[in-house]
């Protein structure tokens, strides 16, 4: 059975979002650990296996996996049923892999450097700027719901997360916001932080 090594409160989260979200939470073990925190509390756990001590980190049999994007196309892969990802063969997968690694190699490392106010020419050539951003997005909701189209995918989850924890973060764009609010009203997102915010 595939194991989730989880730190509530932290990237892993949404993890869990897509795991409540897909129906699957019967059929994957989740472990909680403690990972060291931006005010300094916490630290590495010697039952997280991850070789930096982060969190997620999904193990199923010796197959080891790990950044958020990765263990998105893992799972949506090895449940496809569940509707949330594109598998192989299906005309949007190609999609559904660029918005994965868009996020990972892209989005966040854009918005963790503007968060800590970290800006020069070769970041902005190299990531580009949260403007440029902010437009992509955009430009892929206008006149649809969602990245993918009318449906609610595994890509919509992991590119709307950063908003819901940093609101701060959110344009003023119409189409980003009413997206976002879509994201945050599944009732997956909602039953898990409800449930991370009683721990």
């Amino acid at each position: 059975m595939p194991t989730l090594y989880h730190a509530p409160n932290s990237r892993s989260t949404s993890i869990l979002i897509l795991i409540e979200e897909m129906g699957i939470a019967d059929r994957i073990d989740v472990i909680d650990v403690s990972v060291a925190r931006q005010d300094g509390s916490g630290g590495p756990d010697p039952r997280n296996p991850h070789p930096e001590g982060k969190v997620p980190y999904l193990t199923d049999g010796e197959d080891h996996v790990r950044e958020r994007g990765a263990i998105v196309a893992y799972l949506t892969d090895k449940f496809p049923e569940a509707g949330l990802g594109r598998p192989v063969g299906h005309p949007q997968r190609g999609a559904f892999l660029s918005w994965l690694f868009y996020y990972q190699g892209v989005m966040e490392p854009v918005l963790v450097l503007d968060w800590a106010k970290i800006d020069h020419p070769v970041v902005q050539v190299t990531f580009r700027d949260l403007n440029t951003v902010f437009a992509r997005l955009s430009e892929a909701l206008d006149g649809q719901p969602y990245l993918l189209g009318e449906e609610y995918s595994a890509v919509d989850l992991l590119l709307s997360s950063p908003f819901h924890w940093l609101p701060d973060a959110m344009p003023k764009n119409p189409s980003i916001q009413a997206w976002v609010k879509r994201c945050a009203n599944r009732p997956a997102l909602k039953a898990v932080t409800e449930r991370e915010g009683a721990t």
